[in-house]
């Protein structure tokens, strides 16, 4: 038995794969300790047999949710003499062009606990200045009276010689200020160039370090001790607790990774390639393109923040069921990002909620059914729903049914430019791709979102509410390893210096695969190399193999990307990266050899309902024979979703239970 565990703003979803047979439970989280839902739903699932598991698999927005909130540790900070002020320069970007006096956002670390020490390396790793111990040992008075939970250690070039950070933090130790795991040093965290987003990256993780290790050792100390804990890492991989523990900053996008996943692994089972992800759930939605493989970038940034680790090319945009809509200060009707989460929650829900959201504008409006939602285990509550919404209505002089109407439409709207962004603003037509909704939401809203996009086809896997568990079954151990560089291609030592570097990744790599229990025969190396032409700010990442001509390669990517390539620019090479493997065992999805059946009569039940004019035929889709044919308009219901299917739209069922909708 092994289970995927993915912990939503709104509700807490299980599946379990056993015997080849899947599993999955929903239940509503528990924000103020989330592993309380977690293990009960692992109770649950499992019947109490917890012991039996293999492994779980676990997604979690802890991280995001600390750098958003500003709730993680208090941290100080150490650097170069004359770099005190790095986090607050920056880079001088303006994030609103147009602003007369731009707001940028603060950093994690105040000035007062940011500190420098007397030292200084050249551009290869040179010793200039030595570690000046006076110096050091005034910071570490300082820092003792600090009472810091981690400090974040970056100093110039320590990623080519790593001798002072290392020298300080044993000092640190020595003197008893703080424990190995909360110094953090950044040529352990981020061994590459660029000193900002290196002091950025590292600072996040000792910010975020205290929070996350307290919630996996809390999940941990639950869990039966010879049960593995693997946790979601933002690249699509998973990683051991043990090890996420000592790189947390790892986990900062983990949740919405799990999803793209899932989405990319069971359209590949359906014959489909060439994806967009549509995830939406209760407090954000995530979007993300597949072309045909799930797309990755080198740095993201988290509420102004840059961070500087492998992750999936992930759109979140704060409009899922929870969001809230409000009236702005201009008469304009706004919707998220703000979020009612689980507790409150959607005033419909009955948990104390009374602002307007998305989820009671579908309830108004009949897409979520009392009687059928969560499987008709959770009541749903109209009258608090619109009791939620009047208010609203009555300062848009809108009639009830009108304001619940604008909301979804607003709400359609943020999510279409999030799609956009993912693929017109990234040279892709959205219109030679399927749309694969998921989430609590996303079977509701993907029909409408589709049409705005011109998309033709719609397709809605078997558990799409719990598909981010799923993808945690459907994802395998990843670990990324970077080594600097900095050689030109037309140098003469350029191609040894090249598999120099990468065997050290490579010896490295084995290494922590033995730790994470991988076989040999399961390991798999991906080597690749971040390059560009001299003068270049900016790098490409070009997959390597010893056979080919590397500056071909390069000049290839480079007219591929940007329209052009400069064959008589030199080249230089700046890191070498290595993407290790530890393929596991996934679910033994197979499609079902029941002959088809195109009538969905079986699946019909007896009541049918009218939504704005539509009738809509009622159907359970756990009746639904594999190649039934459902015409719209019409509402499809099961435990983790419901699925609206608007007129001129028809739905197909699958052999692997898919359902495939196409417009007619």
């Amino acid at each position: 038995m092994r289970v995927g565990v993915d912990i939503g703003g709104t509700f807490t979803d299980i599946v379990m794969s056993h015997d080849g047979q899947l599993t999955i439970h929903k239940l509503p989280t528990t924000p103020q300790d989330p592993s309380v839902a977690m293990l009960t739903g692992i109770q649950t699932i499992t019947q109490n047999n917890i012991h039996r598991l293999e492994w779980v698999a676990h997604g979690t927005t802890v991280a995001t949710n600390a750098i958003l909130e500003r709730k993680g540790g208090k941290i100080a900070f150490i650097t170069t003499y004359g770099f005190r002020d790095i986090l607050y320069i920056g880079r001088q970007n303006r994030p609103d062009l147009y602003a007369l006096v731009p707001t940028l956002p603060a950093p994690l670390i105040p000035r007062h606990l940011s500190y420098e020490v007397l030292e200084r390396l050249d551009h290869e790793g040179r010793i200039i200045k030595p570690l000046d111990s006076e110096s050091l040992n005034d910071v570490l008075e300082s820092l003792s009276q600090d009472r810091v939970d981690a400090v974040a250690i970056c100093l110039l070039y320590s990623y080519l010689n790593p001798d002072h950070e290392r020298a300080i933090a044993e000092k640190i130790i020595q003197k008893g200020i703080l424990r190995t795991h909360q110094i953090i040093l950044s040529h352990e965290v981020l061994p590459e160039f660029r000193e900002y987003e290196r002091a950025s990256t590292t600072s996040l993780e000792a910010y975020v370090r205290p929070t996350v290790r307290r919630y996996i050792e809390n999940i941990r100390a639950k869990l039966p001790e010879k049960v593995p804990l693997r946790i979601m890492k933002s690249d699509g991989g998973l990683m051991s607790a043990e090890r996420i523990t000592r790189q947390t900053i790892q986990t900062a996008l983990s949740g919405p990774a799990a999803g793209v996943i899932g989405a990319y692994k069971i359209a590949q089972l359906a014959g489909i390639e060439g994806i967009i992800t549509l995830d939406i759930g209760g407090t954000s939605t995530d979007v993300a393109l597949c072309a045909p493989n799930p797309s990755s970038r080198p740095q993201s940034v988290i509420d102004g923040l840059p961070i500087r680790t492998r992750l999936l090319d992930i759109e979140t945009i704060g409009a899922g069921g929870g969001s809230i809509a409000r009236v702005d200060a201009g008469g304009v009707m706004r919707v998220g990002p703000q979020s009612a989460g689980s507790l409150p929650g959607p005033a419909v829900y009955g948990r104390g909620g009374q602002l307007a959201t998305v989820s009671d504008a579908l309830a108004v409006l009949g897409y979520l059914d009392p009687a059928h939602f969560l499987g008709g285990t959770m009541p749903l509550n109209l009258d608090l729903a619109e009791s939620a919404i009047v208010p609203l209505a009555e300062i848009l002089n809108k009639t009830l049914i009108e304001t619940a109407e604008g909301i979804i439409e607003i709400a359609n709207s943020n999510i279409e430019r999030a799609l956009r962004r993912v693929s017109v603003a990234r040279g892709y037509d959205p219109r030679d791709f399927t749309l694969v909704a998921f989430g609590g939401g996303g079977a509701l809203q993907a029909c409408a979102v589709a049409k705005r996009l011109d998309i033709s086809r719609v397709f809605i896997p078997q558990h799409p509410g719990v598909l981010c568990a799923l993808g945690l079954l459907m994802s395998d151990i990843s670990l990324n390893y970077s080594s600097p560089v900095m050689t030109r291609l037309d140098m003469p030592q350029a191609y040894s210096t090249i598999r120099t570097a990468l065997m050290i990744c490579y010896e490295n790599a084995q290494t922590d695969l033995s730790a994470e229990s991988i076989a040999d025969k399961d390991r798999l190396f991906i080597p690749s190399l971040d390059m560009r032409y001299v003068g270049q700010a900016y790098e490409l990442n070009i997959p390597y193999s010893q056979d080919q001509n590397l500056a071909d390669v390069f000049h290839q990517a480079h007219q591929k990307t940007y329209g052009h390539a400069l064959y008589d620019r030199p080249i230089e090479v700046i890191t070498t990266r290595l993407n290790a493997i530890g393929t596991v065992p996934h679910p033994n999805i197979k499609p079902d050899a029941t002959p088809p059946n195109s009538s969905p009569d079986i699946a019909f039940l007896s009541d049918k309902k009218t939504i704005r004019g539509e009738n809509l035929r009622l159907y359970d889709r756990v009746k639904l024979p594999i190649g039934a044919e459902i015409i719209g308009g019409a509402l499809i219901f099961q435990l983790d979703s419901t699925i609206y299917v608007p007129s001129g739209w028809r739905a197909k069922c699958d052999a692997f239970r898919n359902l495939i909708l196409e417009q007619v």
